[in-house]
């Protein structure tokens, strides 16, 4: 069965990279030797490797990877920690317009 991965690269400059690939190991040898100049971890150099998540479903992992592609930098340093309670709290909605915030006139 073919595995997938989902990983988080924190750079020098504390800027956070995540990435999907079949080949975990293949893949961090790429961007810790600079392989593509135009990458966005190229200048960013060296690189810590902070959370991965392995998937035997390619679909799922493009999902994941997208999703965490668009939370924040707390967010992110957080799920690599494993703090699945401040998680939870980081991804509940705190806009004013959200429906629990609401009041039934």
């Amino acid at each position: 069965m073919k595995s997938y991965y989902v990983y988080i690269l924190k750079c020098k400059d504390e800027l956070l990279y995540v990435g999907m690939t079949n080949n975990l190991a293949r893949r961090l040898k790429e961007h810790h030797g600079g392989l593509h100049k135009d990458c966005f971890t190229y200048k960013r150099r060296p690189l810590v490797l902070i959370f991965y998540q392995d998937f035997n479903d390619v679909e799922q992992a493009i999902y994941f990877e997208k999703k965490i592609k668009k939370w924040s930098k707390t967010k992110k340093f957080v799920l690599a920690e494993g703090n699945f309670d401040l998680l939870q709290i980081l991804s509940e909605c705190r806009n004013a317009a959200h429906s629990k915030y609401k009041t039934n006139n």
